[in-house]
């Protein structure tokens, strides 16, 4: 896994990067000194396990805890000197969000390695929890004989354009607040309108919605919009990039790139959808999505703002269903909800 460290104190960061160096597997994604160090560089680099002391200066693991929840989530332990001696703040950043608590490793201890082997054992606990890999990350995303797997969940990936934001809103409103799946969206939309879009979302769905970041993986009940004057890609396995390539796009960002991507990178099932928008933009990324075997969905003549996306995919069948607007997000729900049914 790619871990990070948040400590103040240099002595507490060398020992639990020796425990991590030691145990070999793990791969140290950067190192922070106070928390909102942390919400930095978190936002900037999503790692897979963030290991959070309690008590630095400027803002301390608990708020540093909230806030990365909040904008950039991902599994975090708290660190920290004595967790028995600081109850309180360890249940307060347990209700915001860290899995987990231990005592920070000393160095040169007579209890440095049983100390050592209650991190480890921590870190072994979030690992399955997450479903990273054990040893080093793979350099290309695993994938079962039919071309998709279960390791991590299904991936809801969502294009628009002209008439999407209201479209957007009636597909994420039929979403339940307990949504079992990661979704990303790319719309068309100038840089500069793209956080007042994601606000405006927010409120229109019982899910958080907010601007993905460089570096992030997605996660269950957060939608991440595409925010920037360049293409929303997924750069490795369940990790999320911006970039300016492809620079011969017509849109940045583009949906094709962004689908295009995900056939690549994502090491699960997908359920890709383009709704409506002008000119044809998603419709070859959304046909290589079904041709991995995939389940896309296209957006239907009648409840479109402007057939041309959605069209566009029809005519090169590149969509498995068309559906009417108000159809997609129970589709969604119950496709999913079936899926869990079988695994069990």
């Amino acid at each position: 896994m790619r871990i990070a460290i948040v400590n103040d104190v240099m002595m507490a960061v060398e020992a639990v990067r020796r425990v991590l160096a030691a145990a070999g597997g793990h791969q140290l994604a950067w190192v922070a000194l106070d928390g909102e160090e942390a919400v930095r560089r978190c936002a900037e680099d999503t790692p897979d396990l963030i290991l959070m002391d309690l008590i630095m200066p400027r803002m301390d693991g608990v708020e540093a805890t909230r806030q990365i929840m909040a904008k950039s989530p991902c599994a975090i332990v708290i660190v920290t000197a004595n967790v028995s001696d600081n109850t309180s703040k360890v249940f307060e950043a347990m209700g915001a969000g860290a899995l987990d608590a231990v005592n920070t490793p000393v160095l040169e201890h007579p209890g440095a390695q049983d100390g050592a082997q209650a991190l480890l054992a921590k870190i072994e606990t979030i690992r399955k929890l997450i479903g990273a890999p054990s040893g080093a990350r793979p350099s290309q995303p695993e994938r079962s004989v039919n071309g998709v797997n279960d390791l991590s969940g299904t991936l809801v990936a969502i294009g628009a354009s002209a008439g999407g934001p209201a479209a957007l809103a009636t597909v994420l409103g039929a979403l339940p607040a307990d949504f079992s799946s990661p979704i990303v969206v790319v719309q068309h939309v100038d840089e500069q309108f793209a956080k007042g879009l994601a606000e405006w979302l927010d409120g229109q769905t019982a899910l958080k919605v907010r601007l993905a970041h460089h570096g992030e993986r997605p996660v269950p009940g957060i939608v991440l919009l595409a925010g920037m004057d360049k293409h929303l890609v997924f750069s490795a396995p369940r990790q999320l990039a911006y970039t300016p390539e492809p620079v011969d796009c017509s849109y940045r960002p583009s949906i094709d790139a962004f689908f295009k991507s995900i056939e690549k990178f994502w090491p699960g099932e997908v359920i890709g959808i383009v709704l409506t928008g002008m000119g044809r933009d998603g419709a070859e990324g959304l046909r290589a999505l079904r041709e991995k075997g995939h389940h896309t969905i296209a957006q239907d003549r009648a409840s479109s703002a402007v057939y041309g996306m959605p069209k566009a995919a029809a005519e090169i069948d590149a969509a498995a269903e068309i559906l009417p607007l108000d159809k997609i997000g129970p589709r969604i729900t119950s496709m999913l909800a079936q899926k869990r049914k079988t695994n069990v």
